[in-house]
């Protein structure tokens, strides 16, 4: 079992940068592949970014890529997504998720993959 702590969203303005964190409680952080999620108002939950257990390998969905990057650092049980460049349309509430699937699996990408979510976290970005 672990829990799931977000934290780093805020306010900011259009081109602007935020650094989001998810702290993880227990002692099997690295044994789980750790997702970032977002989800707007009226929208379905979508799929950020994801990295490998070992923090090797990472994917990200088309409309973050080259601005955002997931990172992790198993020693401090904590995932991070730093956030470069951002639009207002990335104005969301942010989760971080852990789960079993591997990184590189079909259906990765989904939420019904992750079995720990974390509470969410605010971003908005102003225009």
């Amino acid at each position: 079992q672990v829990q799931l702590v977000e934290s780093g969203g805020g306010l900011v303005q259009a081109g602007g940068s935020l650094r989001l964190s998810c702290a993880a409680s227990g002692r099997t952080f690295s044994s789980y592949t750790m997702g970032w999620f977002r989800q707007a108002p009226g929208k379905e939950r979508e799929f950020v970014a994801r990295i490998s257990r070992a923090g090797d390998s990472a994917y990200y969905a088309m409309s973050v890529k080259a601005r955002f990057t997931i990172s992790r650092d198993n020693a401090k049980n904590t995932v991070y997504l730093q956030m470069n460049s951002l639009k207002p349309e990335d104005t969301a509430v942010y989760y971080c998720a852990a789960g079993t699937v591997l990184n590189g699996a079909v259906g990765a990408d989904t939420p019904l993959a992750y079995a720990h979510w974390g509470q969410g976290t605010q971003v908005t970005v102003s225009s």
